[in-house]
Order: structure tokens, then C-alpha cells, then sequence
């Protein structure tokens, strides 16, 4: 199903500023990861190099060398003969990634919910409220860049080094997935109830009860990815039917 803000194309692109010769490389590599995460390039699309360096005021050069960074980081998957498109992920890759992301997220819990400092915390309620703001605006970007950074901070006070290192690595191959996850509202309203619970059990420092609602947290990420691809490939189906 077809998040309706966003085209198959960069619809999004003008929204974002020309890139800046500073930091030129990590630029571009973050601009072209919001653009797979937030389904401007979706999953096995071809990327037209040339389409990407008009978007983003760059030459080949840096969007080369960018691609190969997402490539390393299995966003991106580079052909000799065909060129670079979006990784898709099979369903088997997406229910074993979740699972394990699932086992990751869950220990960051426990830990985080005995190590986590109160200025850590303040912080991740301030991102928990700002969340709520862009959820009454519908605004499912914003949204979704305030869930991630409370998940990354409660990742970040587990204080876990061999964790962290692991975690950031999985969870990039998930970004696009679990943007996904919202596009049905009432899987929405379900992930703002799940990190009200998150909320409390942190503040409560009840680490066994944070691991088990950050576990099924993910798992329920995964089955609502898993509905979205059924009903894409179904309607995908259908359309080759009427032709």
C-alpha cells in the first residue's frame, strides 16, 4: 500500500536544501538515507544518478562514493552491469531482522532502565512529547524522526558499547521498514501506546517490563511491515491482471 504523501519518485526532494560543500559526504549520505526511509526511493527501485545529483546540487563524484557507504550499510545494492538500486528485503529477511532487532531493543531496555541518568530521561521525554505534537499533525516524518531518537537514546543508556555497535548496524537495514509500520493509522495510535508504556516503565526504572514492551514493540512493527507488502503485492498482482 502506497503511503499517499510520498510518489514513487523524489516528490519530497524539493523540500530539502541544496547540500553544502561542508560535510559534503556525510550530507549526501543522510539526504539519500531520509529518501529510502521516508519512500521517496522505494525498495528495488533503479537510482538515475543523474536525477540524484540535479536533487541534491552535487556532482557524480561524492554521490559515488555515497552510494558505496549505503551499499556497505545494505541500503543500497550496487550491480557492475546494472547499477545501484534500493534494496528489498525478502520476507524471510524481514521477519529474522526484526526478531533480532526485537532481542537488541529489549536489552537496551533492560539495561537503560538501570543506567539511564535523569537528564537523559528529561530528554527522552521532551522527544516523547514532541512526538505526540507531530502525531496530531498527522506529520508522520517528524513523527518518526523523534520515535527513532527515543529508541536510539534508550539504546545509547544501556552504556553498552558491543550493543550499540550492533544495534546501529541492524537497525539502519529497519529504518525504511519501520517508517513503513505507520502508514495504517491504527498501527500509529497502537506504537503511541506502546512508548506511553515505554515512558513509564523507564520511569519507573522497571527494566524487565521495558524489555518485554520494547520486544513485542518490534515484533508488532514486523507483522504490520509484513501486512503492507501482502496488500502492495496483491495490488500489484491485480494491476498485471487488468493488463
Amino acid at each position: 500500500m502506497q503511503n499517499p504523501d510520498f510518489d514513487a519518485g523524489l516528490t519530497a526532494a524539493p523540500l530539502m536544501p541544496k547540500v553544502e560543500r561542508q560535510r559534503l559526504h556525510d550530507t549526501v549520505v543522510e539526504h539519500i538515507r531520509r529518501f529510502i526511509v521516508e519512500g521517496a526511493l522505494e525498495p528495488g527501485k533503479k537510482l538515475n544518478e543523474r536525477e540524484l545529483c540535479e536533487t541534491l546540487g552535487i556532482s557524480r563524484t561524492p554521490l559515488r562514493e555515497a552510494l558505496k557507504v549505503l551499499a556497505a550499510e545494505g541500503l543500497i545494492e550496487i550491480s557492475p552491469n546494472r547499477g545501484a538500486s534500493v534494496s528489498k528485503m525478502s520476507e524471510a529477511e524481514v521477519r529474522e531482522t526484526f526478531e533480532l532487532m526485537s532481542g537488541l531493543e529489549a536489552f537496551s531496555g533492560e539495561l537503560a532502565a538501570e543506567r539511564i541518568t535523569a537528564a537523559e530521561l528529561a530528554e527522552i521525554k521532551a522527544l516523547h512529547y514532541a512526538m505526540l505534537a507531530c502525531r496530531a499533525q498527522n506529520d508522520l516524518p517528524g513523527y518518526y524522526s523523534r520515535n527513532q531518537a527515543i529508541h536510539d537514546k534508550i539504546n545509547e543508556a544501556a552504556r553498552n558499547s558491543a550493543l550499540r555497535q550492533t544495534y546501529v548496524s541492524v537497525n539502519r537495514r529497519l529504518q525504511a521498514l519501520r517508517f513503513r509500520s505507520n502508514y495504517q493509522t491504527p498501527k500509529w495510535d497502537r506504537a503511541i501506546h506502546d512508548h506511553d508504556e515505554m515512558l513509564k516503565a523507564l520511569e519507573a526504572r522497571d527494566g524487565k517490563k521495558l524489555s518485554a514492551i520494547l520486544r513485542q514493540h518490534l515484533l508488532d512493527k514486523r507483522d504490520a511491515v509484513l501486512q503492507v507488502q501482502v496488500q502492495e503485492e496483491a495490488g500489484a498482482s491485480a494491476s498485471v491482471l487488468k493488463v
